[in-house]
């Protein structure tokens, strides 16, 4: 499995002949200076945690032009359906869904998901982590924008995900500090690649406050990634 880092909470996973990409907030994201064509041609599959349009991002463009499923939220693929997109797939939390190759699990998160048109703020459903388990082995899990909570500790004891994306930009989601406890204390991550900072200013820039808060945690390798350079697991 290749994973690739797009900056915010964007990545690409290569999973077998499947081309998912999770996030895909790309054309205005600063952090990702690459072609939007190029990283998201042959894409088969859009994994949306909420709608926010910093997670929602390209997925209307790139869904037509690729004739990607997306597999969001049941409001969200609503609201999406209104955009004219057709080839969705409504989840919500607790539910799995086989993709063919791998398979979806939606798990709560501590967030919003919500969008605003003309001055009226529109409801996009719950927002999400997403587990996706891989027949390598891996078990991947995406946050996506979330405070701490407590049954993060049932999830890995549910899922044991292998791979976690985890949100450490702070104002929004948690901060380095509260995320790197979040990772020593519920999980048994064999790797960590921390996301959603250094893509805005008001954000945190840097992941030296996950650092410092893993530093010592010799069972799991966290990575600061790259936007654009990809990663062989």
């Amino acid at each position: 499995m290749r994973i690739t880092w797009f900056g915010h909470s964007a990545f690409r996973l290569e999973i077998g002949d499947k081309i998912v990409l999770m996030d895909p907030f790309l054309s205005s994201n600063p952090s990702f200076k690459g072609d939007v064509a190029a990283v998201t041609e042959g894409t088969t599959h859009i994994l949306l945690t909420h709608g926010h349009g910093d997670h929602v991002g390209d997925t209307v463009d790139i869904a037509q032009r690729t004739g990607a499923k997306v597999v969001a939220d049941a409001d969200l693929c609503n609201w999406l359906k209104g955009k004219g997109l057709t080839k969705l797939d409504p989840m919500n939390t607790g539910g799995t869904t086989d993709q063919g190759g791998f398979a979806v699990t939606m798990v709560q998160a501590f967030h919003s998901s919500g969008t605003a048109e003309g001055g009226v703020s529109q409801y996009l459903g719950d927002p999400h982590g997403l587990i996706v388990s891989v027949p390598d082995g891996h078990t991947i899990y995406h946050m996506g924008d979330t405070g701490i909570f407590g049954d993060m500790e049932l999830i890995n004891e549910l899922y044991e995900p292998t791979i976690g994306f985890v949100p450490i930009g702070d104002r929004f989601t948690m901060g380095g500090k509260i995320a790197a406890y979040a990772c020593r204390e519920f999980f048994d991550f064999d790797m960590v690649i921390p996301c959603h900072y250094g893509s805005f200013p008001i954000i945190d820039q840097t992941a030296d406050a996950f650092l410092n808060g893993m530093d010592g945690l010799e069972t799991t390798r966290v990575i600061v990634a790259k936007p654009g350079e990809p990663i062989d697991v």
